[in-house]
């Protein structure tokens, strides 16, 4: 009887919660992008904006921090006209916005995935600000999206990305002076991997390690079996604390 050698898993691993029990996947090396035309924001609710990230907000630079969406809304009466035209954008792609969306506001950010508490996701992500010469940058593709008002993008949340300076090789403090204003306000949406659309955009293959995926109790990302990190500087891989 001759052994026939099984496929070796692949070298970076995602291990998800699917109900009640950890799925093993692929990393998706697909980033879908675009433009949509969506109108500026007002400028009182620039302003508020603005106003609540000096006066309420600790956010530091290269962190990503929630915003309140209610409060937007008040002041944004082409909330809806943003939120179609992504809808549109997503539908070209076979896949439907859930009406859950979160409003986020970053200064930069450091290079990290987003495995730990959201692998089993997929992010859709709106920019609402304008061209402050600040690029979303995914090392392992080598991929810079420059951002303006009206990018939009969809990718793999343990893929590891960071929001940097145009020109620059990676995430570095000094690239963002006090004296300018770096913020990106963007709406983010939550998109299950595991639904045939998203599955199939993305190219995800699944239970590709099942046996270890029977051991975890907790979301992570492995490269060649070890658990990892990335670098906030660089967005290499390193061992996870």
């Amino acid at each position: 009887m001759h052994h026939i050698p099984q496929p070796s898993p692949a070298p970076l691993i995602a291990y998800f919660w699917s109900d009640d029990a950890i799925r093993s996947r692929s990393v998706s090396d697909v980033v879908l992008s675009g433009t949509v035309d969506i109108p500026e924001p007002p400028a009182r609710l620039r302003a508020d904006w603005a106003r609540e990230i000096a006066s309420n907000m600790s956010l530091e630079t290269g962190d990503v921090e929630a915003m309140s969406l209610p409060r937007a809304r008040m002041r944004w009466p082409d909330y809806s006209a943003c939120v179609q035209a992504v809808s549109d954008w997503a539908r070209t792609f076979g896949m439907i916005l859930s009406t859950d969306v979160a409003l986020m506001a970053c200064r930069g950010a450091r290079y990290h995935h987003d495995g730990e508490q959201y692998a089993g996701l997929a992010f859709c992500n709106l920019f609402l600000s304008e061209d402050k010469g600040l690029d979303v940058h995914f090392p392992a593709l080598d991929l810079r999206i420059p951002l303006q008002r009206g990018t939009v993008m969809i990718f793999d949340t343990c893929q590891p990305h960071a929001v940097i300076r145009r020109g620059s090789d990676g995430f570095d403090l000094a690239d963002f002076p006090s004296d300018q204003d770096w913020t990106q306000l963007f709406l983010t949406w939550e998109l299950p991997v595991e639904r045939a659309p998203v599955e199939q955009a993305l190219n995800i293959k699944f239970d590709i390690d099942p046996a270890a995926a029977a051991t975890m109790n907790a979301e992570q990302l492995r490269l060649n079996g070890e658990r990892v990190d990335v670098r906030h500087d660089s967005g290499q891989w390193r061992p996870a604390d």
